[in-house]
């Protein structure tokens, strides 16, 4: 017997500015979230929920188990708040254990002392627990000590890799956006699959293809593996959650979403990661500049991370880019435009204030997120 045999509280780790979005994901997967605190939600499930979470939430960083919470202003407290943890349900004999730290607002803010004094705490359940000294040599296992206002949470680690790592983009070009950011961008955006998009600066194509993803249904974690995969001590409960992914994948859906950049080797890297995702028939790249885009569709959504920073382009350049591009943009018939950028003039020399801001992050950078809205569609009538 081992705590994933039972119920869980999981924990699911998620970028500032968008913890109400992935909520929304929990919701439609069928959870109960709680409300999110310093971008971390919680809720009540199996390890299949655990599975499920980490390959279907597309703008969730990572996913945690919680063992345990306490309050924690020394660092004996800390110890034994650890060791009151049951640590031979949730680790092996053999388990490579792997303690990382974060501190906000708390009396213990020293991160290398509290991983030693945690990893001290467990060692020693272990070895009291199996009689024996532990050798390491088995499936790692990351468990996290936050300690926020001094109360201590103790969690472990299921994903491994980061959520935005779907193991399409193997291969980079200038400036990336996150994929889970990206797929942000579009849960925030009115688009959906019946209607037409374009990223006019696409780069390697990350935008269009996590588009390409949501409206084939194909959940973002099917090509990866994860980290709890390898606990001995875990069901194996892949090939349900696979099975699952795979019935809903709509693979005959028609979409009309289109990426363009000026760079032909970013075209290049987009094309070859739309083919790893498997989506390289649903989308049109084409080598271009932004000033050409166009397109005889109306109602459609134009979603982007165009260049910021003195990194790609010097301030000057940036103000003549974003004017041609709010002149592009007034070619459309009805679109609506959601651009991110760091730039805070950015309104000013697109030409329009926005009607919407939101603050997100692009890695570590505060970006504003821009919506301009057009017109919608007009419903079509259903015939009795």
């Amino acid at each position: 017997m081992s705590i994933f045999d039972g119920q869980l509280k999981i924990e699911v780790a998620t970028a500032s500015g968008i913890e109400a979005v992935t909520k929304r994901e929990l919701l439609r997967l069928g959870y109960e979230p709680s409300g999110a605190n310093f971008g971390r939600i919680t809720f009540d499930g199996t390890f299949k929920d655990v599975l499920r979470a980490n390959v279907f939430l597309r703008t969730a960083n990572r996913i945690r188990i919680v063992l345990g919470s306490f309050k924690a202003e020394t660092f004996d407290e800390l110890f034994d708040g650890v060791s009151a943890i049951d640590w031979k349900e949730v680790l092996p004999r053999d388990a490579k254990i792997v303690v990382d730290a974060k501190s906000k607002n708390s009396k213990l803010f020293a991160l290398s002392a509290t991983q030693s004094v945690a990893k001290k705490a467990i060692v020693n359940c272990l070895t009291n627990a199996y009689h024996t000294a532990l050798d390491e040599s088995g499936a790692e296992y990351d468990v996290e000590i936050s300690l926020v206002n001094d109360e201590a949470t103790v969690t472990l680690d299921t994903s491994g890799d980061g959520l935005h790592k779907r193991g399409y983009r193997t291969y980079l070009g200038d400036a990336p956006i996150r994929e889970t950011l990206a797929a942000a961008m579009i849960e925030l955006s009115v688009w959906n699959p019946d209607r037409p998009l374009i990223d006019p600066f696409c780069g390697s194509g990350t935008i269009p293809i996590e588009a390409a993803l949501v409206g084939l249904k194909i959940a973002p974690g099917m090509s990866r593996n994860f980290a709890c995969e390898k606990f001995s001590n875990a069901p194996d409960v892949r090939e349900v959650v696979q099975d699952e992914a795979e019935s809903l994948i709509d693979r005959d859906r028609m979409l009309k979403i289109s990426g363009f950049d000026i760079n032909p080797e970013a075209i290049k890297l987009a094309v070859k990661h739309a083919k790893r995702a498997g989506v390289e028939s649903k989308i049109h790249f084409q080598t271009m500049d932004m000033r050409d885009v166009s397109s005889k569709l109306s109602h459609g959504v134009i979603i982007t991370n165009p260049p910021y920073g003195e990194r790609l382009m010097s301030e000057a350049e940036l103000k003549v880019l974003y004017a041609d591009f709010g002149k592009m943009t007034k070619g459309l018939d009805e679109w609506c435009v959601y651009a991110i950028s760091s730039y805070k003039a950015f309104e000013k020399y697109y030409g329009k204030r926005a009607d919407k801001t939101r603050k997100l992050y692009n890695s570590e950078l505060e970006c504003n997120f821009y919506t301009y809205l057009g017109k919608a569609p007009e419903k079509k009538e259903s015939k009795l």
